[in-house]
């Protein structure tokens, strides 16, 4: 008969823990993934229901601001009008919380989709918005009840 020493049980449970955190860890990332592109979803549906105005540029300023929804997509609120931005692809130069300013290119008041970029993501399509459009926007991924 084996005799186990206590250092060996501990080793085991050590191993087992250790190995049940990157279990969770990787289950969390993956149903973050999944959330997000249940996001980016949500928001192509609501383009195609909507049949959205697409541009081909909008106007930029100075004091402009953004919301983002997800990677993919922003709300870029511009001084007079108000725009729904897609990427081609996920932009997560977005998450690091600093002032969003569009990269000029040749045009100094206007951004144009599919040449010019924000923060260095290739802009894609840019929407028209109502106020409307932009609340139902705002609230895609939000459990009901959720906002503050």
């Amino acid at each position: 008969m084996l005799h186990k020493t206590r250092g060996e049980d501990m080793t085991r449970i050590t191993v087992l823990l250790v190995m049940a955190v990157l279990a969770a860890c990787a289950t969390q990332d993956e149903a973050a993934e999944q959330s997000s592109q249940d996001t980016a979803q949500a928001v192509r549906d609501f383009i195609e229901v909507r049949d959205l105005e697409e541009l081909s540029k909008m106007a930029t300023g100075s004091r402009d601001r953004w919301t983002d929804i997800e990677e993919e997509f922003l709300i870029y609120e511009g001084r007079r009008e108000t725009y729904l931005v897609q990427f081609y692809r996920r932009c997560r130069e977005l998450n690091d919380n600093t002032r969003i300013v569009a990269d000029k290119r040749w045009d100094s008041s206007n951004v144009h989709a599919r040449s010019d970029t924000i923060r260095g993501c290739q802009i894609e399509k840019i929407y028209a918005l109502t106020e409307a459009e932009v609340a139902e926007l705002e609230s895609i991924g939000e459990a009901p009840g959720s906002r503050n």
